[in-house]
């Protein structure tokens, strides 16, 4: 799998009981570009990311990644797949009493074996450790390589998040509001840093953000949800005050419904 993976939905719906998360989406993302997914909670930006790495599957029509079809990856390719995507959610999933090296190490795990991911993580060699250091140093935090993660600060644990995911020399980056937790000033850094490492790698980056403003500022392409349904998709500058209002403005039904 080179890098730059491309993403293509061809009329994907996805259905939990009875929840339509994601209705008749078509889509194509091409290698090596920058798209950022906006709209208001429960619009599905979550499972669309998910389908990208092979998380989810659609109910109706098809999505593939880097020319083949979810419906066509077996386990072993899915395992594959997933281990060559970077994903970043919302929580982090970081192992708080564990060293940040280590975290960072468990972002290549998925490429290897039982016996040699315990190896990897509790007797990583130098040159695994010099790696390590040098995606920590390319993040901003490269003395931290010891320090166990649970006493970092949220924009921290942010950054070893980010460089596990690089660890995986991914062929794509993928961020599920990635900056939800931070304030706004380290928010408008990890987003510069997402989109800068992912244009000097080539690789696809495709991140939610609720921030409409903050995309819109970095990223050059946005693809907006409403209801599982793509509002727009266009290059950000083309995107005004008509957009963002019928994306975010809520209709008077669903005004009712929600209790307003």
């Amino acid at each position: 799998m080179t890098k730059g993976a491309d993403f293509l939905l061809d009329q994907v719906s996805v259905q939990y009981q009875n929840t339509l998360a994601l209705d008749e989406v078509t889509l194509t993302i091409s290698p090596g570009e920058a798209v950022g997914l906006v709209g208001p909670s429960g619009s599905g930006k979550s499972t669309l990311l998910h389908l990208f790495n092979g998380r989810g599957q659609p109910t109706d029509g098809w999505a593939s990644v880097s020319g083949k079809r979810l419906i066509d990856y077996g386990r072993r390719d899915l395992k594959q797949l997933r281990s060559r995507i970077g994903f970043i959610d919302q929580g982090l999933n970081l192992v708080p009493n564990l060293r940040v090296s280590q975290n960072v190490i468990a972002g290549r795990l998925g490429q290897v074996g039982f016996a040699k991911s315990l190896s990897m993580l509790l007797f990583p060699s130098r040159a695994m450790l010099r790696e390590v250091h040098e995606l920590l140093e390319r993040v901003g935090i490269p003395e931290k390589l010891f320090e166990r993660t649970d006493r970092l600060s949220g924009g921290q644990q942010q950054r070893v998040a980010l460089a596990r995911a690089l660890f995986q020399k991914p062929v794509a980056l993928i961020a599920d509001e990635p900056v939800s937790s931070v304030d706004p000033a380290r928010a408008r850094d990890t987003i510069e840093l997402l989109t800068r490492i992912s244009r000097e790698e080539g690789l696809t980056l495709c991140m939610s953000l609720h921030n409409f403003e903050l995309a819109r500022e970095h990223l050059p392409r946005l693809i907006g949800l409403r209801d599982g349904k793509v509002v727009f998709d266009r290059a950000s500058e083309e995107i005004g005050d008509e957009q963002f209002d019928a994306l975010y403005t809520l209709e008077k039904n669903e005004m009712w419904r929600d209790g307003s």
